[in-house]
């Protein structure tokens, strides 16, 4: 299971049709992380300024046709999908809790 953080506006853009965030085009790939600290992480340093709801991606890695890298930044890797994400390889989407600051404290089930 691999775990991606995205904006609710940008995950409901579009359900009928496979998950594409904008790292895809600028990029080549979509940011994953490995677990719940470093999705927790990538949510508190690059979405606290974000308004709205904030999820996390429960994706099943084998379910995927495209391409997963492990790939290092530093010395902690990280799973790059190298494609789009079919809506169908996502098993849960949780919601990222906030504190005051918006800094990300941890996951919840989404109700």
């Amino acid at each position: 299971m691999i775990l991606h953080v995205v904006p609710l506006d940008e995950w409901s853009a579009d359900p009928h049709l496979p998950y594409r965030p904008p790292s895809l085009a600028t990029e080549g790939f979509v940011h994953c992380s490995a677990d719940e600290a470093s999705a927790l992480a990538v949510a508190d340093a690059r979405y606290r300024q974000v308004p709205g709801p904030l999820l996390v991606l429960c994706v099943e890695e084998s379910a995927l046709a495209a391409e997963v890298r492990w790939e290092g930044v530093g010395s902690v890797l990280f799973p790059h999908v190298y494609g789009p994400v079919e809506r169908a390889a996502v098993t849960a989407v949780l919601e990222v809790r906030r504190d005051a600051e918006g800094r990300a404290i941890g996951l919840a089930a989404r109700g």
